[in-house]
C-alpha cells in the first residue's frame, strides 16, 4: 500500500481523494477550515456540477487544451459524474443548455458527496495547514507544511489556480512546479468580466441586457474574432453576464489594445427592417400631441438606456417627432446596431470564474495526469493549463482529471 498526499481539498484533490483511497494510505493537505471552499461559490451557490451531454459536445466546449482531455472525459464522462453523485443520493436536474445542478440547488451536496467518499475510504483529512515545500530524495517525497513534514510515495497537487483567491487558491501549485523546473504557461483570469474605458458601465450600474449580441473585432484588420448572444450585465467599469464572460474566453489571449467590443441592441432585426420599424413608430406617435425623441426611442430600448442612446445620436430628447430627420434615424440605426465599446483588459482574478493557464501539458500524461519527468508527481484539475466555457464544464475538467489519477493510482496498487 503506498502513501500519497493530495494538496488541495477542491473537486479535483476530493474526486482524486475518493478513487486512490480504495487501496492507498491517502492523505489530504487542505489549508482552509474546510473542503470544497469553491465549490460552495459555484453557481451562485448552487454549484453546476457537470453538463448533460456527449464527450464530443464536451471537447467542443473545451477553449484551452481540448485534445488533452480526450483521455480524462473517456475515462470519467459527464455521465459518469451523474451517476457518481446519484449513487450517493444526490438528486440532480438538467437545466437550459443541459446544465446539471443538485436538486436542492445546494452546492454543499456535491461537496458533502465527494468529502464522504473520501472518509467511506478513510481518508486523513488536515485542515488549517499548508504545504510550503514539496521535495523528491530519491523515489520519496518530502512534504513541508506550517506544521509537519511528511515522507510519502506520490504526490498529487490540486491546488486549483488563482481565480477567487479568497477559497485559497492563491497560485500554490505553480510555485511547486517551478521548483520542478516544470514549464507553466503565465495563469491569466479566464471567465472574466471584461473592462471598457466608457463610462456606459457606471452610468448604468448593475442593469441586465437581455437578447443582445455582443461582438469582437480586430482594430488593425476589421476581421471579426466572435460573436455571442444573450445575456449581458453591467458592472463598475466592466461589463459580464453569460456572453461578456464566454467572450473573455476568446480574447483574453489577444493584444486588448487591438480589439474592439460592440453591442447590438437589436439583433432580432437587420439594419433595413429596424429602419421601417423606426418610421413606422415615427408616424404612429406623430398622431400624438408633443411626442418627442425620448418616446420614440423608449419603445426601442430600455428606460435607462435612453440617455446614453440620446447622447451618442446628439439629440435633446424633448426634440419633437416632426422635426425627428432621415439623418437623425440613419445615427440612431447606428448606435442601436453597433453600440460600441473600447475594450482595456480583463478583470482581476478577485472577479474571475476559472484560470487560463498553468502547468503546460506537455509536462503530463494526459491519461494519468503524472509529470512525464518526475515518476510520483501529478497535477490535476485547475492547475493545469486548460480551461472551458461555461456551464458545468469546468468542474467535470476536475473531476475527470481527479477520476483518472486516482483510478491510476488505484490501479498501480493492484498490478
Amino acid at each position: 500500500m503506498s502513501k500519497v498526499l493530495i494538496i488541495g481539498g477542491g473537486p479535483s484533490g476530493l474526486m482524486c481523494g475518493a478513487k486512490a483511497s480504495r487501496n492507498n494510505d491517502v492523505i489530504i493537505i487542505e489549508k482552509n477550515e474546510k473542503v470544497g471552499k469553491k465549490i460552495y461559490i459555484t453557481g451562485k451557490g448552487r454549484c453546476n456540477v457537470t453538463n448533460n451531454c456527449s464527450n464530443q459536445e464536451f471537447i467542443n466546449n473545451v477553449v484551452t487544451n481540448p485534445k488533452f482531455l480526450y483521455s480524462a472525459i473517456n475515462h470519467f464522462s459527464c455521465e459518469d459524474t451523474m451517476n457518481f453523485f446519484e449513487e450517493r443520493g444526490v438528486k440532480l436536474v438538467t437545466e437550459r443548455g443541459n446544465r446539471v445542478f443538485p436538486y436542492s440547488y445546494h452546492a454543499s451536496d456535491i461537496t458533502k458527496a465527494l468529502l464522504k467518499a473520501c472518509l467511506d475510504n478513510n481518508v486523513e483529512i488536515k485542515y488549517f495547514e499548508t504545504v510550503v515545500k514539496v521535495e523528491k530524495n530519491n523515489d520519496k517525497f518530502y512534504i513541508t507544511t506550517n506544521k509537519s513534514t511528511y515522507l510519502v510515495d506520490k504526490v498529487v497537487v490540486a491546488t486549483g489556480g488563482m481565480s477567487y483567491p479568497q477559497t485559497g487558491s492563491t497560485g500554490d501549485g505553480y510555485v511547486f512546479a517551478k521548483g520542478f523546473n516544470i514549464d507553466v504557461v503565465k495563469p491569466i483570469p479566464g471567465l472574466v468580466p471584461l473592462l471598457v474605458k466608457e463610462d456606459f458601465p457606471r452610468e448604468l450600474y448593475n442593469f441586465t441586457f437581455k437578447n443582445v449580441k455582443l461582438t469582437a473585432f480586430f482594430k488593425s484588420s476589421k476581421k471579426l474574432i466572435h460573436s455571442e448572444f444573450g445575456e449581458l450585465m453591467t458592472m463598475k467599469g466592466a461589463i459580464g453576464g453569460p456572453i461578456a464572460l464566454t467572450m473573455s474566453s476568446l480574447i483574453n489571449k489577444l493584444d486588448p489594445n487591438d480589439i474592439l467590443l460592440e453591442l447590438d441592441l437589436k439583433p432580432a432585426l437587420n439594419e433595413e427592417k429596424l429602419e421601417k420599424r423606426i418610421i413606422n413608430d415615427i408616424e404612429l406617435l406623430k398622431k400624438k400631441a408633443n411626442s418627442n425623441a425620448f418616446i420614440l426611442i423608449r419603445g426601442l430600448v430600455p428606460s435607462s438606456l435612453i440617455p446614453m442612446i440620446l447622447k451618442r445620436i446628439d439629440v435633446d430628447g424633448s426634440l419633437l417627432i416632426k422635426n425627428v430627420s432621415q439623418e437623425i434615424i440613419i445615427r440612431l440605426i447606428n448606435v442601436l446596431k453597433h453600440f460600441r465599446l473600447e475594450y482595456s483588459g480583463l478583470d482581476s482574478f478577485s472577479r474571475a470564474i476559472i484560470t487560463s493557464g498553468g502547468i503546460s501539458v506537455k509536462e503530463l500524461n494526459p491519461k494519468t495526469m503524472e509529470v512525464k519527468k518526475i515518476p510520483g508527481l501529478f497535477f490535476v484539475g485547475e492547475t493545469i493549463n486548460i480551461d472551458a466555457f461555461t456551464g458545468g464544464f469546468n468542474m467535470q475538467i476536475a473531476l475527470s482529471c481527479g477520476a483518472s489519477c486516482g483510478d491510476y493510482l488505484y490501479n498501480l496498487e493492484n498490478k
